[in-house]
């Protein structure tokens, strides 16, 4: 009963994890092409060799800090919302996820030996990792139904979605 009703819940969380790590993925290669391109290369050499000496916990220090400056950002994106200014606020908002995961991802890729010396951060990393293979196995199964639903007939797959989505609109209704 209560795996019915939370499991809607876990849906979501699930989905927002994805694209959390789908982020990740696909901004990971792009921040590598424009440290290929712009002088970051060297930077992330450099960066590299200094964070070869320090120690694991010193690392970690370097992994926050960056993304401390976008905090601001991010607080001027909400104060945009607040007034209605909504595509200012939502391009700000977007930018500033962005670039948090493209920052996150390249100082990461300097990092990682170091913090995963670390007994929790390795316990957290295997963890997490662990959670984005979990929410694949939740999600997997509805985005297979959903491109079935989609793909069997082009012709009616929005009457099927229609029937799909007041399906689980009932069962969520049945779980109350």
């Amino acid at each position: 009963m209560l795996r019915r009703i939370f499991q809607p819940l876990w849906v979501l969380l699930a989905l927002i994890f994805l694209v959390e790590a789908w982020l990740w993925d696909h901004l990971e290669p792009i921040v590598a092409r424009v440290v290929a391109w712009l002088p970051f290369r060297a930077f992330k050499i450099w960066l590299a060799e200094r964070v070869d000496t320090l120690s694991p916990a010193m690392t970690l220090i370097v992994f926050v800090v960056p993304l401390i400056p976008l905090f601001p950002l991010k607080m001027f994106g909400l104060w945009l919302l607040a007034n209605e200014y909504w595509v200012s606020a939502i391009l700000i908002l977007v930018f500033a996820k962005f670039l948090g995961v493209g920052v996150a991802a390249f100082v990461f890729d300097v990092t990682r030996p170091k913090l995963l010396q670390m007994a929790w951060f390795e316990k957290l990393y295997d963890w997490v990792m662990a959670m984005r293979a979990r929410a694949r196995e939740i999600v997997d199964p509805i985005i297979v139904r959903i491109k079935d639903a989609m793909g069997a007939d082009r012709g009616g797959w929005s009457s099927r979605l229609l029937r799909m989505v007041q399906h689980f609109r009932k069962r969520v209704h049945e779980a109350r």
